[in-house]
């Protein structure tokens, strides 16, 4: 291989890691796990940070089972939103509920805009 090949195939592959980057950040932050001091990996596109602990839920919907909760300022791994129930809380009063890899969580409880900082493109 040539100087100039490699050269050129090292300033593809940082290029690609620099895109790259602010996604694993993101995905190495969401993958911090309070149960039992461990770490797993979700390999969500998005991360969401709730400003109180909210519990996580089976649906989209107080009805359903809860299966979980996450602690106020732990960034988790998030897929997508969707509509479901109605929830009021802290003065806020959202109907978006963020699929997240353990559960479903209410917007309301997630920091960012009406969808927890998810596009409003991201739908379920």
């Amino acid at each position: 291989m040539s100087t100039r090949t490699f050269a050129r195939a090292a300033l593809v592959g940082a290029g690609a890691l620099a895109l790259l980057g602010p996604l694993t950040a993101a995905t190495a932050v969401a993958a911090s796990d309070a149960d039992g001091g461990g770490a797993r990996i979700m390999a969500a596109p998005y991360a969401v940070v709730p400003y109180e602990t909210v519990n996580v839920r089976s649906g989209p919907a107080r009805s359903y089972d809860k299966v979980g909760s996450v602690a106020a300022n732990q960034p988790r791994g998030a897929y997508c939103w969707v509509h479901g129930e109605t929830i009021s809380d802290n003065g806020y009063t959202n109907n978006v509920w963020v699929k997240l890899v353990e559960g479903y969580v209410s917007a309301v409880y997630l920091k960012g805009n009406e969808y927890g900082d998810l596009p409003a493109s991201a739908t379920c």
